[in-house]
């Protein structure tokens, strides 16, 4: 197999470039691209249907682009997937795991599906430190949303990830719990150097987690910038109001 193109931004763990995504008469990715370097917290706001979720998808290899092409850890996902996906992992609230196994035997197939050394012992690890002791081997089914979520991150944490996609983590949560996951966000990138791109509605989330913020409208990049920069540039105090700003078109840029 011929070796992959070289990056055009070697540093990156990430690389988007020109990347498109159709269906049928709607354009949901209309030509973006960015780069993350390795251990930064990179947000990913807009709108719904602005194409969040879709460039995820695209990332994490679980949708086609249109065209484009996307590179993580150095291999093409058009035709290095097998090569990368071992090291990244995704996690939402809205994608469920099987209601009638039981969160130690869900832990179990993702674990083997990656590959984990010492699945038991790596299991185990994650229950202490997400707390799952109390229903490890109750069925998901019957879980609670806050411990679906604690279980939805170990899932995505089995295998170490070097790459990490979150696709609104702390959605429907409480604020105790929703602060819980944050924490353990920030201490998983701390520990591991963790890259990770975080799609999120919550602005103080964002301002808390990220170093670098993208923001998306029509499936198209319109703004970048450091969550201050954003602030300083849009002349605003929090990050709710840039977004409002974009949203509806009611100001740009001071300067602009």
């Amino acid at each position: 197999m011929p070796a992959s193109p070289e990056p055009t931004n070697p540093a990156a763990v990430i690389e988007v470039e020109n990347l498109f995504k159709a269906y049928k008469t709607v354009q949901a990715v209309d030509g973006i691209t960015f780069s993350i370097p390795r251990g930064r917290i990179v947000g990913l706001l807009g709108g719904n249907g602005a194409g969040k979720t879709t460039t995820i998808g695209m990332i994490m290899g679980l949708v086609s682009p249109s065209s484009g092409r996307i590179s993580v850890l150095g291999h093409d996902m058009a035709r290095e997937r097998h090569a990368v996906l071992h090291r990244m992992n995704f996690e939402s609230p809205y994608v469920d795991m099987p209601h009638r196994l039981t969160v130690r035997q869900n832990l179990t197939v993702f674990g083997m599906l990656y590959g984990v050394a010492r699945l038991g012992e790596r299991i185990a690890r994650l229950a202490a430190e997400l707390a799952l002791g109390d229903f490890l081997d109750r069925r998901a089914g019957q879980l609670s949303a806050g411990q679906k979520t604690r279980v939805a991150l170990a899932k995505a944490l089995i295998n170490d990830p070097e790459v990490l996609l979150l696709d609104e983590p702390t959605a429907s949560l409480d604020p105790d719990t929703a602060d819980w996951v944050r924490g353990h966000i920030e201490r998983y990138r701390a520990d591991h150097d963790g890259t990770i791109l975080l799609a999120s509605h919550n602005m103080g989330e964002v301002e808390r987690l990220c170093d670098d913020v993208i923001m998306m409208k029509q499936g198209r990049i319109v703004d970048r910038g450091s969550p201050a920069a954003l602030l300083a540039r849009y002349g605003r105090d929090d990050l709710e109001e840039v977004f409002l700003d974009i949203a509806r078109d009611r100001r740009g840029p001071i300067g602009a």
